[in-house]
């Protein structure tokens, strides 16, 4: 054989090894996709803990993102992106993207976390989750009861409460029954305020300046987390009290937060992750519930609003913002 024929051969033989050489290393590297509205800080703590545990990007796992970036019906197409890849994981942040993951793939493991997965269908039950999804009820709902009760101790009074609510979004319509039994038991008049979309804001905001509310109860969802920023200001302008679900809605401006610490969950949600790809079947995962609600306080927007809030409030405060 000539020398040129042997290195033709060569050449159309490579274009055969490297697909064979691509697989054995997309083998070696694992795969864990992120489906979530946004780059949320807390989801830092998936990719810091994996890396307490052994994971090195690049080396022995990337994460791929995808984020709807408030567009909830941009959730199907990210889920099913993440699934022709394919991921080895699929790592969720709320009930549409959780929703929406579970609906492209029957196979890939799903680490979701959302306020209410029974609820809403994602798992039937908590300690036999079934399928392949796993992860965290990340809200109980029945809490609203308890920050209707917190924001009515820190004003003194309460008659009337404006729940700002995402429609697209099927935790929120439990998180809504569940605030409307502790508003009829607490006597509260419940007015509910639905944004959908960034556009819906100013509409919104004329709404709530015509019921004139006592406080706002921002229940838990992604796109309300986004807009946060936009809704702080609204508030600080209207001197309107507000209690949210996420302690970093409180950093952006708002006032309290009831809520779990999503950074720690997130960190557990690697450590599910590491059992997952070591070949634990989410089936044999129970769901994990939280366990323990933090109170976070912004002293600054207190101030803001011009209230003084009660002393044995600030004490059993987890964190003042000041």
């Amino acid at each position: 054989m000539r020398r040129r024929d042997f290195i033709s051969l060569l050449g159309g033989a490579a274009i055969v090894w490297p697909q064979s050489l691509i697989a054995q290393e997309r083998k070696k590297l694992q795969l864990i996709g992120v489906l979530a509205n946004e780059a949320w800080p807390p989801l830092d703590g998936l990719r810091n803990e994996l890396r307490e545990l052994g994971y090195v990007g690049g080396q022995n796992f990337n994460i791929i993102y995808r984020f709807a970036e408030g567009q909830a019906d941009r959730y199907p197409a990210l889920a099913a992106d993440l699934v022709h890849m394919p991921v080895d994981v699929i790592v969720t942040w709320g009930t549409p993207a959780s929703l929406a993951a579970k609906d492209a793939t029957s196979e890939i493991p799903i680490i979701m976390t959302s306020g209410d997965p029974v609820a809403v269908g994602l798992v039937p039950g908590l300690s036999h989750p079934r399928g392949n999804v796993t992860g965290f009820s990340t809200q109980a709902a029945d809490l609203e009861g308890k920050r209707l009760e917190l924001i009515g101790e820190l004003l003194g009074h309460l008659s009337r409460v404006v729940v700002l609510s995402n429609p697209t979004n099927p935790y929120c319509i439990v998180a809504i029954e569940s605030a409307r039994l502790a508003a009829a038991a607490l006597r509260v008049q419940l007015d509910v305020v639905e944004i959908a979309k960034e556009s819906d804001l100013d509409d919104a905001f004329l709404k709530v300046r015509n019921i004139r509310p006592d406080a706002i109860l921002v229940v838990a969802d992604p796109l309300l987390a986004n807009l946060q920023p936009q809704i702080a200001e609204f508030l600080l302008q209207n001197r309107l009290p507000s209690i949210y679900t996420y302690r970093e809605q409180v950093l952006a401006g708002g006032l309290v937060s009831y809520a779990t610490n999503y950074y720690e969950l997130f960190q557990r949600a690697a450590t599910v992750a590491d059992k997952i790809l070591k070949g634990a079947k989410p089936s044999n995962l129970p769901v994990e519930q939280p366990t323990k609600f933090e109170l976070v306080i912004n002293l600054k927007t207190a101030k803001a609003l011009g209230l003084t809030l009660p002393q044995t409030l600030l004490a059993r405060a987890d964190e003042v913002i000041e």
